[in-house]
């Protein structure tokens, strides 16, 4: 069973940046990844994802804003974060985009003056 460890997360002020790596435990260079939010109170969301050719899709609130990327070499992906808003926060977390593998712990990023 895969997992995943996400890091980097933190406390920012409005308009910083923020970068967050997960580090999968098995090989998944095949595999569409994603990067999903959970705000307290609401439903986990799908922000970012990149398949296998590393072409991303992104959420228009996270549009021009979130980039994605992936080192299949290192069976790691990243979400580049900048400009980051009061609305930015959450726990984040990465996963397969589609057929959910378990969930990690995932990074608390929080956004506040």
């Amino acid at each position: 069973q895969v997992q995943f460890v996400e890091s980097g997360g933190g406390l920012v002020q409005p308009g910083g940046s923020l970068r967050l790596s997960c580090a999968a435990s098995t090989n998944i260079r095949l595999s569409t990844m994603g990067w999903f939010r959970q705000a307290p109170g609401k439903q986990r969301e799908l922000v970012a994802h990149i398949n296998f050719a590393s072409m991303p899709n992104y959420a228009d609130s996270v549009k021009g804003r979130f980039t994605i990327s992936r080192d299949n070499a290192k069976n790691t992906v990243y979400l580049q974060m900048n400009n980051l808003k009061p609305e930015d926060t959450a726990v984040y977390y990465c996963n397969t985009a589609y057929n959910n593998r378990a969930w990690g712990q995932g990074t608390q990023v929080t956004v506040s003056s």
